[in-house]
Formats: structure tokens, C-alpha cells, sequence
């Protein structure tokens, strides 16, 4: 294959992905920086990228502020208290008091959204509004589209990594990384970067093996790219050790919010109990958070899990008891009811549909089955993974503030969406805001810091044969065996991923392990992925597919190895349903209600973890 070229594109701000983050970025800086160049740069393309780009049945952080539901103080407490009392206040607030004009502004657009006879909308649980959501990417992607131009756009290239200033390494300078249909390297020289791509699934091995491989909850391309991009440059993390497990259907991953929220569904064991009402008891050990309304969904995992554990399983969903109810002995009714028990579904996990059919489950007829999935790392959903980032002016003490709203340790590196940490619960809707208002503050930042940033061409040449060495690996080394997936000088990017995903499940808590570490795990899988890291500089790649793949498990990998330190350093189980600490079982609010923070330092190849202070800011 021919060698790449090199193109270098220059920008004031450049947007890596194109999720709802990604979008709510790039149509918020043209917005206020209308002189400014802004470019986007997405592995796929804008209409489906990111975890909303099958589809959503329902917006899930809503406040409802005209309608008097919530505000945005109800919002942090219900966020805090879910987070088992940890969750940066400022933040959280920050998006909760804007994410209502962002729904506003997609309805606008042309999101459509369900509503009452009176045009007030649906409401399926106290932050969630159900809408026609297969079109919830499209209808996103279309005004940042047109806002940025068409020629500021560059879909199908994959940033693999950050570039810094060549006079001062805390300063962010651009990003670098290669086109997914062209031999080609790409160098986005740029002023401000605002990161907004994914947070990670596939780190664990997933409960779909074999003939199912590939099937997760979490969109498959959200690769860890949001920390394998930050990490390496030494931008500082938090709360890399909370993951999310969630309770989904089983085999197809449908979710289940809109089954408790929407149908009134409540699952059984196989006895016949109701887990939340037998193991009642079991939420006094967890005190302040065990008596929060809602339980924590921690707690409610928690409570699962030791009906699983005891032999109770399979756990079911009575959708037939809640459809039934809901359509009263009327079979008008519950055609209707039974159409919506199928687009939820359809609107965005068409497997779970599939799996229905396929197991002749007649959801009015037939209870499904439920299981815990394996773990997840994001900051977006129900997860606080990501960059330690500066909250707002107006809401956030010295601790939390360093003069721009979103920007990390790394002047001018902004995040938001799965990349900024500590703010859990944003959802689409919050994770565009948080695009929006990332965006603003790196418009301001741009308008402070008008100079030039500088690249080092070592670096560039550097870096480019770094991105290309699978390829030339596996064009040097392919005719040594007889079969290219077996080779002493190389390691193929799928292998590579099961390696990683064995460590990850043996050693960090997965399905496997029951969710269960204690120091020495932890410590023996710490040295299994060095090892990993180490060899992935040895991956071999066909082709540019695999090339992208070579690069997607570099940054799981990233992901998978905060993940492990940080476990190791918060030494309480703060999270059960999620982890257990075997060696430090009890939630410690005396001692560790505080953030884990960590950075990693490439010129020593040395990670520091330190905490940070819990500040109460909203009453």
C-alpha cells in the first residue's frame, strides 16, 4: 500500500467528534465566534456518529422548568444522591439550567416530540420525555452542518492523538490523525480544541460472546477515544474508577428505563419476589444514600445482584403484568400499548426486537429476562468518568475554577459530553448543552489568546509513522506464517482487544468476577496491561479498517488502565451493584466522600493519583 500523505488543516477552534456533544460545539462557536474557523472532525459521519446515531425513545435529563416540575436544584440532588454523594455540584447545576432551551432548540429543529392533547409534553419519569427519537441524530447533525460549512467538516479520518504546544506542553495545539478511506496522514493545527468523542464500551468483555461478539449496550464505536486522546498528554482525570453496569434485557441489551418509568414494570426473581421489596433491608448499610428517593441505582444493582449470587435467577420483567394493566381488558388499547412496547425498542435497539421475535416472546404474554451487563466507562449517562475540568464563574469555588467554564488542566483543551468528569446523568440533551457551553467558553478563550500555536515538525513526523506502523508491520512481517492471524512480530488488533478485555474482566471486576476486586487483583492487573500498552506498539494492521481498529484499542487500553488505578487508590466499595472492594467492602463517606484524580506523565511513564475536596455549592 502507498505510503500517506501528509495534509495540515488550520482552525481557532476545532471539535473532535461529531456526537451530540460534538454537534451542540460546533453549531454554539459559530454562534458566538461567527469570524472564527471552527472545524469538525468525525471517524464517520455527523448524521450517525456518537451513541445516539441509532436512535433514542426518550429525552432523559428534561427539567420541565415551564411546566413546574423540577429545577435545576432538584437536579443535583437526585444527581448526587444516585452518584452514592459524589458528583461536582457545579457542574451538574451548570447543565441543569440550561438543558431545557437546548430541548427547546432541537424541538425547533424538528425533534419530534411526544405530547398531551393540551401540548404539553409527555412525561415518562421526573426527568424523561418520550419522542420519535430515530431521527434524534439527523435533526442534530443538520444545523451544525450547515453552521461550521461544508468545507470545515472532515468526516471519516480518526484523531488518534492530541498534539501540544512545541513551547509549552500545556498548551493544546491541534490534534493529528488519518483518513478511514485515504492514505492519508491529517494535522488540525488549532487554537482551542473542544474534545466530545466517546466514552468506552467493549473494555470489559461483554456478556454477547462468540455469535453474538459485538453486540453491547453502549454504542460499539464509542471506543474510550474521549480519554485515550486526554490521558497521554497529562491532562488531569476524575473518577476514572466509577463505571456504570447496567440492568438491561438479556441477549439483545434493550434498556429498561422506559419499561420501569413509562409500563410500571417491576422484575421478579425466579421465585416469584420482587428483589427491591425482599431486600429492603439490605439499603440501611448504605445510609445516608440507602433511604434517597429514588434508590440509587447502585443500590438497586446491588439488591439484584444478591438475588443472582443466591441462586434466585433468571430475574424477570413482567412486561405482560404492566401491559395488561395499562391496556385494561381493552384490545384497542393494548394494540396500542403494544405498539409502544415495540418502538421502544425499534427506535434504538433493533436487536432487542430481534431477540423478541426470535424467542417468540410476546411481551403482553411473556415476562423477558434481565440481566446485570458488564461494565461501562463514559461520563455521559449514568457514569462520571472524564477530564477534571473548570466549572462556571458564577457557581464554582477556587478548587473547581481556573478561568474558563469546561476547560481541562490543558490550556485550551475543552471537554464535554463523555469527557468531562464528575457530571453524570447528561444524557444526549445535557451532553449537547454541555457542547454549547464548552464552546462559548473556548470562543472567549480564542478572543484572550489570539497567537499562533506552535508544532513541531519532529513531532508530526513522529507521531505519523507511529499512526502508520500497523501497516507497515504487517506489510514487513505478513509472508513470515503461513496465516496472517498468527505472526511472532506482530499482534492483530482483535487479539489485542480479547487480551485486553480478559484483563479487564478477570482483574478489574467484571461479569466474570462478579463484579469483585481487592489490591492484589488490581495490582496483578495493572501489570498485565503495561505489558498490553507495551505490545501494541507491535500490532500489525491489513489495511485502514484495521488501522482504525489498531488505534480503538489503544485508547480502551488508556481507559482500562486509569480504570484499574484508580480502583486501586479509592479504597472503600462506594459504589455497590457497580463494584465490590472485597478487602474494603463498606462505603466511607469520613474518608474517601472525595474525588480521585490522576495524570499521567509520558516523559516517565509514571501515573500520580492524588483527591480532590467534595464542596457542597447548591442548597
Amino acid at each position: 500500500m502507498a505510503l500517506p500523505t501528509i495534509e495540515t488543516v488550520e482552525s481557532d477552534i476545532l471539535v473532535i467528534g461529531g456526537g451530540m456533544s460534538g454537534c451542540g460545539a460546533a453549531f454554539e462557536s459559530k454562534y458566538w465566534g461567527e469570524d472564527l474557523k471552527v472545524v469538525i472532525v468525525e471517524k464517520a459521519v455527523i448524521e450517525r456518529s456518537g451513541a445516539t446515531g441509532e436512535g433514542l425513545s426518550a429525552i432523559n435529563c428534561y427539567m420541565g422548568q415551564r411546566y413546574g416540575w423540577n429545577t435545576p436544584e432538584d437536579f443535583v440532588q437526585y444527581v448526587v444522591n444516585d452518584m452514592m454523594g459524589l458528583a461536582r455540584e457545579d457542574l451538574v447545576y451548570d447543565v441543569g439550567r440550561h438543558v431545557d432551551s437546548s430541548v427547546h432548540l432541537l424541538e425547533e429543529w424538528g425533534l419530534p416530540i411526544w405530547k398531551k392533547d393540551n401540548g404539553e409534553y409527555e412525561r415518562i419519569g421526573r426527568w424523561q420525555i418520550p419522542i420519535h427519537g430515530e431521527s434524534l441524530k439527523p435533526v442534530t447533525a443538520e444545523p451544525a452542518r450547515k453552521a461550521v460549512g461544508k468545507e470545515n467538516i472532515y468526516e471519516r479520518i480518526a484523531i488518534t492523538h492530541l498534539l501540544t504546544d512545541a513551547k509549552d506542553p500545556g498548551r493544546i495545539a491541534g490534534a493529528i490523525g488519518f483518513g478511514v478511506r485515504e492514505n492519508k496522514i491529517w494535522v488540525f493545527k488549532s487554537k482551542a480544541v473542544i474534545i466530545t468523542s466517546g466514552g468506552a464500551s467493549n473494555v470489559f468483555r461483554p456478556r454477547s460472546v462468540n455469535e453474538g461478539i459485538g453486540r453491547t449496550w453502549y454504542s460499539v464505536f464509542a471506543t474510550g477515544s474521549a480519554y485515550g486522546l486526554m490521558i497521554p498528554i497529562g491532562t488531569e482525570m476524575t473518577q476514572m474508577e466509577h463505571r456504570f453496569v447496567p440492568t438491561r434485557f438479556k441477549d439483545g441489551y434493550g434498556p429498561v428505563g422506559m419499561w420501569f418509568q413509562y409500563f410500571h414494570a417491576h422484575v421478579e426473581n425466579a421465585l416469584g419476589e420482587d428483589y427491591t421489596v425482599t431486600r429492603d433491608s439490605e439499603l440501611k448499610k448504605y445510609e445516608p444514600y440507602g433511604s434517597a428517593v429514588p434508590t440509587p441505582t447502585p443500590l438497586r444493582n446491588h439488591q439484584m445482584f444478591l438475588d443472582i449470587r443466591d441462586g434466585k435467577g433468571p430475574m424477570y420483567m413482567r412486561t405482560d403484568l404492566a401491559m395488561q394493566e395499562l391496556a385494561g381488558g381493552d384490545p384497542k388499547k393494548m394494540d396500542k400499548v403494544r405498539e409502544e412496547a415495540w418502538e421502544d425498542f425499534l427506535d434504538m435497539t433493533i436487536a432487542q426486537a430481534m431477540t423478541w421475535a426470535s424467542q417468540n416472546i410476546a411481551p403482553e404474554d411473556t415476562p423477558s429476562e434481565v440481566v446485570l451487563a458488564e461494565p461501562y466507562i463514559m461520563g455521559s449517562h449514568s457514569g462520571e468518568a472524564g477530564a477534571w475540568v473548570s466549572g462556571p464563574e458564577d457557581l464554582s469555588p477556587p478548587e473547581y475554577f481556573w478561568g474558563y467554564n469546561k476547560m481541562t488542566t490543558i490550556r485550551g483543551l475543552f471537554a464535554a459530553g463523555d469527557g468531562v468528569g464528575a457530571a453524570p446523568h447528561k444524557f444526549s440533551s445535557g451532553s449537547f448543552t454541555e457542547g454549547r457551553l464548552a464552546a462559548k467558553s473556548a470562543v472567549r478563550f480564542v478572543r484572550d489568546n489570539p497567537e499562533q500555536v506552535n508544532l513541531s515538525d519532529a513531532q508530526i513526523k513522529d507521531l505519523s509513522n507511529a499512526i502508520w506502523a500497523p501497516m507497515d508491520t504487517f506489510e514487513k512481517y505478513k509472508g513470515v506464517s503461513t496465516s496472517d492471524d498468527v505472526n511472532p512480530h506482530y499482534i492483530t488488533p482483535k487479539q489485542a482487544l480479547v487480551r485486553l478485555q480478559k484483563i479487564m474482566d478477570e482483574y478489574a471486576g467484571g461479569t466474570s468476577s462478579w463484579y469483585t476486586v481487592n489490591g492484589p487483583t488490581l495490582e496483578r492487573g495493572i501489570a498485565l496491561i503495561e505489558m498490553l500498552r507495551e505490545d501494541l506498539a507491535h500490532q500489525g494492521a491489513k489495511n485502514r479498517h484495521e488501522l482504525l481498529r489498531s488505534w480503538e484499542v489503544v485508547h480502551r487500553t488508556w481507559t482500562g488502565e486509569a480504570h484499574l488505578r484508580h480502583l486501586l487508590h479509592r479504597k472503600e466499595t462506594r459504589w455497590p451493584g457497580y463494584y465490590y472492594r472485597s478487602d474494603y467492602p463498606d462505603l466511607d463517606d469520613n474518608n474517601w466522600r472525595v474525588f480521585v484524580n490522576s495524570t499521567f506523565d509520558s516523559s516517565s511513564n509514571k501515573w500520580s493519583l492524588t483527591t480532590k475536596p467534595y464542596k457542597h455549592i447548591v442548597t
